[in-house]
């Protein structure tokens, strides 16, 4: 499919319709291990980030643009520590199709291989340690995976959305060693990672909005 700078904006005010009606539920996981307030971030975050992409000239504007405005925009609106790993994960997607005035399907998949990533280099964690790269690694490498075998973009983001669901769904069963998660010792199991969560819901929005 064509994906133009107007398409990646739609993508962006999905993720933040998303964020809104699952701000609660992420609030709620984030209680029992945080300071419950992950859905009020990520739905601020994302707001911010939709309203200053649909600003720009989506006319002339290029994928790039898109992804740095998100970027900085989510960042400015999220200063916590989900706001520099989205931000990161965005800036690595623009950088991935820097030049590119429309993507295809291999050019936006890059993009979010790119975005999975950026994530795990900025925040350092690796699998198994109840975070969201529980969520986005797998997501990245079944994406990766689906596109190799010449799969469309639809087809890559599905592997990626259940590989996530999945992901999310086994940090239940994990302790935590990152974040204030790390002092509750046994208490967080159970439980599943509010940033595993939220992964998730970015991801099941981009699959929709793309799909």
């Amino acid at each position: 499919m064509e994906i133009t700078s107007t398409t990646l904006s739609n993508m962006f005010a999905q993720i933040a319709e998303a964020m809104a009606r699952e701000k609660d539920r992420l609030c709620e996981l984030d209680g029992v291990i945080g300071d419950a307030d992950h859905g009020i971030a990520m739905e601020l975050g994302f707001s911010a980030a939709a309203k200053a992409v649909q600003a720009l000239d989506l006319a002339s504007a290029e994928p790039t643009l898109v992804f740095n405005t998100a970027a900085k925009s989510f960042l400015n609106a999220v200063g916590a520590s989900s706001g520099p790993l989205y931000a990161t994960a965005f800036m690595r997607a623009g950088a991935t199709v820097k030049g590119k005035p429309v993507l295809d399907d291999g050019d936006f998949a890059q993009a979010f291989i790119a975005m999975a990533r950026g994530i795990q280099e900025r925040g350092k964690a690796e699998i198994g340690e109840k975070t969201m790269i529980d969520a986005w690694l797998p997501a990245a490498d079944a994406c990766e995976a689906a596109l190799s075998t010449g799969r469309t973009l639809s087809e890559c983001l599905a592997a990626a959305l259940t590989a996530a669901e999945v992901g999310a769904e086994a940090t239940k069963a994990m302790l935590a060693s990152k974040g204030r998660a790390s002092r509750l010792g046994d208490r967080v199991l159970g439980h599943m990672d509010p940033g595993a969560a939220s992964a998730v819901v970015v991801i099941a929005a981009m699959q929709k909005a793309l799909a």
